[in-house]
């Protein structure tokens, strides 16, 4: 099983109704956002979407603390 990926909101001033600063948000791969210097993300509508990777940082979490958090999602 590939290991999930986990990034914290630190900006949200352009998507203040999708995005929550300080909440954790996992990662859907998409090479092709990468290349542009976005990520996608699953946000607050529960639909995943591609937001600028500035607006986050990497966040590495315990493996006990990343299980919580896919299974509570």
């Amino acid at each position: 099983m590939a290991q999930s990926k986990f990034v914290i909101c630190i900006e949200n001033s352009d998507y203040t109704a999708s995005l929550e600063k300080r909440k954790i948000y996992q990662v859907i791969a998409d090479a092709a956002a990468v290349k542009i210097n976005h990520i996608r993300v699953v946000d607050e509508s529960g639909d995943d979407y591609l937001y600028p990777a500035s607006c986050f940082i990497d966040v590495h979490l315990p493996k006990a603390v990343e299980a919580a958090v896919v299974h509570a999602a």
